[in-house]
C-alpha cells in the first residue's frame, strides 16, 4: 500500500463507519486501485496491529517510558531525528523554527477535567474498548481521538 492508498483508506474509514450498509465496498470506491478484500484484509492488519500496541507487545515510539515527577503527560521527542514537535521537517540547516527553544523541547499535556474521566466512563460503556473516535466524537468532545485512547490506556492499567 502506498502512502496515497492509505490516506484514501483513512479518510474513507473516518466517512463510513461500522453502522454504513455496504461499507466496505463504498471505502474500496474511495482507495483507487484497491478491492473490497484489499481494505477488508488491510483493515483486519490494522486491527491486528492496534491490538498488539493495546497489549504492550509492541512498543509506541516516541513517548518517554519514565514517569517524571513534573507530569506523566509529556512526550520525549528525542533529538537529531530532524523533526519538531510536530513532525513537520525543519526549515534549511536543522534549525528549530522561530520560537522553538530547541529540538529537545517537551509538549506538555493539558490534564483532564474532574468531569471528562466520567463522559470516558459512559462512552466507554455505549460504544465498548477500542472505539476511542466515537467516544471521542460522541461523549468527550473536548479531546480527540487520540487522547481518548491514550486515556483510556491509562485507565486499563489502573483497573
Amino acid at each position: 500500500w502506498t502512502e496515497e492508498e492509505n490516506k484514501a483508506f483513512e479518510n474513507a474509514l473516518a466517512l463510513f463507519d461500522e453502522n454504513t450498509p455496504n461499507r466496505w465496498e463504498r471505502v474500496a470506491e474511495l482507495v483507487p486501485g484497491k478491492t473490497v478484500a484489499d481494505v477488508v484484509r488491510q483493515y483486519k492488519e490494522l486491527e491486528d496491529d492496534v491490538s498488539s500496541i493495546e497489549a504492550g507487545l509492541i512498543p509506541v515510539p516516541g513517548y518517554c517510558t519514565s514517569v517524571s515527577s513534573a507530569s506523566p503527560f509529556t512526550l520525549d521527542w528525542g533529538s537529531g531525528h530532524g523533526f519538531d514537535g510536530y513532525m513537520q521537517p525543519f526549515g534549511g540547516g536543522g534549525k528549530p523554527p522561530p520560537g522553538r527553544a530547541n529540538e529537545q523541547e517537551r509538549k506538555k499535556g493539558v490534564p483532564w477535567t474532574e468531569e471528562e474521566p466520567k463522559l470516558f466512563l459512559l462512552g466507554l460503556k455505549k460504544y465498548g474498548k477500542g472505539d476511542w473516535r466515537n467516544i471521542s466524537r460522541n461523549y468527550v468532545i473536548t479531546r480527540t481521538p487520540t487522547q481518548v485512547a491514550s486515556h483510556a490506556q491509562k485507565y486499563f492499567i489502573r483497573q
